[in-house]
């Protein structure tokens, strides 16, 4: 029975936005579908990015055929050089994608060889039991696919990030003919984008942006400053156009902004005369009025240009009075507080900052409410698991498809790591492998856990304490050393130290069994009843 049985996995993307990961297992074999990275919430502190929890994928790598990535943002292929560390395997993808893949290994200095083969939207693939149909589907970065996964236990339809955009920017709307022959064969079950469940109607085409930035470009003027990101290929050629039309040169600035467009140029995702783009250097020489610089940091990250521009610290140039800076997205979840910090200081060095709340320049790239239902109606599954989105955005998708007349016992929203069985087409939610977070912090990987983001937390929240106790030779009282950062200022802690003092004097004279902890448990309390705060305590006994 286990034979016939197609197991899907979701590893990462349920629950969260980011970290996209989902395993596909039928006959003792195993296919990856996207490995990505999420960033942090406010309150991760010290955490650069977030993996999903792989260890399953690691303990059955003899299983694992390949890895097949949809489409090149971070949330999709970020965790790839984590995972490759570990496995030898094919990884595969449209040419734009696997370019962004190879140029994140070699910034990685990554000197293992990996297997990269080059997919098409259209074709098929046969990988081990797994027979893959890919589709194009229009999103925020070209070449982006859906794929069919067909197995002798069914027809399963990953669609990835996806909208239905009539006049995309590259020309090349979601395959709807492709969707439909699929859904002619019968499609047991749809895993489909959730991002914009909650978004009534359709998400606007690309287009509506032309306007907004040719006014902008049009009326700017001093220098225009547009942060995006670099993967937003279709949104730069959108920019370039605008600042081309108002007779101005563009420079990128940014690593991972300069290699994307040489990526996309090289590739053909990207036109432009070569006559109108400019080094840095000599765009910064250039009158203001001429000049158009597309920038990394859209989403407020203190080492992007963007951000180093906000805090003044950006080394080759500064905002200036009279700039018109352009942030063409929209806050990732979790990122709210960033940018808009970043808004308030670029602000306060007198630039005029634009962005989506007050101008639209930025639309998004996952299908609403109505994409959704059109993506049901051409597929036609038997079963709909909602994914990538937060337990919320997943509810409201499952909550359309029961509103369009699905059986809600035909729709999982189920959590990271819960195993989804079919045999004989049947739905059955099995065992729960773990599926949680694995954080990245420098170049630790996994090395902090749940336990110390919550001490890392009540550190930021109410500092810290160190208490030194000493004794003298006969294990009398001596005296206390009482340190603190992060607790209360000097002035106003002198009173509650005094107390404490005396405390532990008493304390030692009651010679309790375990001294370290009494002094703990009386430090503790006292703080607690004088300020109503809970820093994290250090004690140290000591003889003289």
């Amino acid at each position: 029975m286990k034979k016939k049985t197609l197991r899907i996995i979701p590893l990462g993307g349920l629950g969260e936005v980011g970290k996209n990961m989902t395993v596909y297992e039928y006959g003792g074999k195993m296919l990856l579908v996207d490995a990505g990275i999420m960033f942090p919430e406010n309150d991760m502190i010290g955490i650069d990015y977030i993996l999903p929890d792989a260890q399953y994928v690691l303990d059955n790598k003899d299983k694992l055929l390949g890895i097949v990535i949809t489409h090149g943002h971070e949330d999709h292929i970020g965790a790839l050089p984590h995972l490759l560390d570990q496995l030898d395997t094919t990884v595969y993808g449209t040419a734009l994608t696997l370019a962004l893949v190879e140029n994140k290994l070699n910034r990685r200095r990554f000197n293992k060889t990996v297997r990269l083969q080059t997919i098409k939207a259209g074709e098929s693939l046969q990988i081990g039991p797994f027979k893959l149909d890919f589709f194009h589907v229009c999103h925020s970065i070209p070449d982006g696919v859906g794929i069919g996964i067909e197995t002798p236990a069914g027809l399963v339809i990953h669609t990835g990030d996806f909208k239905f955009d009539h006049s995309p920017v590259d020309g090349w709307p979601t395959d709807y003919s492709k969707i439909a022959e699929l859904s002619s064969r019968g499609v047991l079950a749809l895993l489909s984008d959730s991002t914009n469940a909650e978004a009534k109607g359709w998400t606007p085409t690309e287009r509506v942006m032309d306007p907004a930035f040719e006014k902008i470009f049009r009326e700017a003027e001093g220098r225009v400053i547009v942060a995006t990101f670099a993967s937003l290929v279709s949104r730069v050629q959108q920019i370039i156009d605008a600042a081309v039309s108002a007779g101005r040169k563009i420079a990128f600035a940014g690593t991972s902004m300069v290699d994307v467009m040489g990526i996309a140029k090289e590739l053909g995702y990207l036109h432009y005369d070569e006559r109108d783009i400019v080094p840095l250097d000599a765009a910064l020489s250039m009158p203001d009025a001429q000049v158009a610089l597309v920038v990394t940091g859209s989403q407020g990250e203190p080492l992007s240009i963007l951000g180093r521009l906000a805090n003044g610290t950006n080394r080759r140039f500064n905002v200036k009075g009279g700039d018109t800076i352009v942030l063409s997205s929209q806050p990732i979840p979790g990122n709210e507080l960033l940018v808009y910090r970043a808004i308030d200081k670029l602000l306060a060095r007198g630039a005029k900052v634009i962005y989506n709340a007050i101008a639209p320049i930025h639309v998004s790239g996952h299908g609403s409410q109505e994409e959704l239902k059109l993506m049901l109606h051409l597929v036609k599954p038997r079963y709909l698991i909602p994914v990538h989105g937060e337990r919320h955005m997943l509810q409201q998708h499952a909550n359309i498809a029961v509103d369009m007349g699905m059986d809600p016992r035909q729709v999982a929203v189920v959590e990271n790591g819960r195993v989804i069985e079919f045999t004989h087409g049947e739905m059955k939610l099995g065992e729960r492998i773990p599926g949680g977070y694995v954080f990245v912090d420098g170049s630790g990987v996994g090395d902090v856990d749940n336990s110390t983001m919550r001490e890392r937390e009540q550190l930021s929240n109410d500092g810290v304490v160190m208490v030194n106790l000493h004794l003298d030779e006969k294990d009398r009282y001596k005296q206390t050393q009482i340190v603190s950062r992060g607790f209360i200022n000097d002035n106003e802690a002198e009173e509650i130290w005094m107390e404490l003092k005396e405390r532990l004097a008493n304390v030692v004279g009651s010679r309790p069994e375990d001294l370290q902890r009494a002094t703990f448990n009386s430090t503790r309390n006292l703080i607690y009843e004088e300020t109503g705060r809970q820093p994290v305590i250090f004690v140290a006994v000591s003889k003289a």
